[in-house]
This record gives structure tokens, C-alpha cells and sequence, in this order.
């Protein structure tokens, strides 16, 4: 399925902005939609499990399917092909996000962009 996507500079190294997205802790940090996760691991891993809630209160299951250490991971969530999360490093130690959705998602994109900006504020924040 065709992807379509956001994408926001941050002026904070890619392993720091890194860390935000693949540590399930720091997901209701930025993530504008999820109230709470739960996962026996700590991270984003291939095959990785748990659930999360919705700020609409209803929990869903996930499972991460793919991840390029420090650069990218894709999950599925309630079974669904879900949103990719990208980093590019950038010269002067700055880096890219990119947050990705499948394209019939397309309406989705403007919670990515709030979840853009509350990443970038905590990663610059440090």
C-alpha cells in the first residue's frame, strides 16, 4: 500500500530523537493519539507486542514489524497497517522525522504534524 507522509526538521541529534519514538515510555510524550501503552519490552522490536489507548479511551492491540535501528519502525495496530516513523540525521546535529500513513489514512496526517511538534519541543528541550 502506497504511503504518504509529514516530515519536520529538529535541532537535536537523530540517537536523541531516536530514543523518543522507540521507547515505549516517551510515547504519550508526542504521540497526540495514545493516552497510555503497555508492553512486557521496553522498545520498538521486530515482533515486539502490547497495547495501546486511544485518547478516544478504547485500548488496541499493536505489534511492531519492522525496525532499521535508529533510522526507522513501522507497527500495525487493532491488525491494520499502521504509521512509519523515520529519522535522517542531518549536518550540524540536527535530524528529519518523517512520520508516514497509508494514504487512505490521509486525514490522519495533521495529528502526525502535532505529533511532529510536540517531538520536536521535547528533543529540543534536552
Amino acid at each position: 500500500m502506497r504511503h504518504i507522509g509529514t516530515a519536520l526538521d529538529i535541532d537535536a541529534p537523530a540517537d536523541r530523537v531516536w530514543g523518543l519514538l522507540a521507547e515505549f515510555h516517551h510515547w504519550t510524550d508526542w504521540g497526540v493519539s495514545i493516552r497510555r501503552v503497555e508492553s512486557e519490552a521496553l522498545q520498538v522490536a521486530p515482533g515486539a507486542t502490547g497495547r495501546v489507548q486511544t485518547v478516544a479511551g478504547p485500548w488496541l492491540p499493536f505489534r511492531i514489524c519492522d525496525v532499521v535501528p535508529g533510522q526507522f519502525w513501522i507497527w500495525d495496530v487493532a491488525g491494520i497497517g499502521a504509521t512509519g516513523h523515520h529519522v535522517t540525521p542531518l549536518a550540524g546535529g540536527r535530524c528529519r522525522v518523517e512520520f508516514t500513513a497509508p494514504w487512505i489514512a490521509a486525514p490522519y496526517l495533521a495529528v502526525l504534524r502535532l505529533s511532529l511538534r510536540r517531538l520536536k519541543r521535547l528533543a529540543e528541550a534536552r
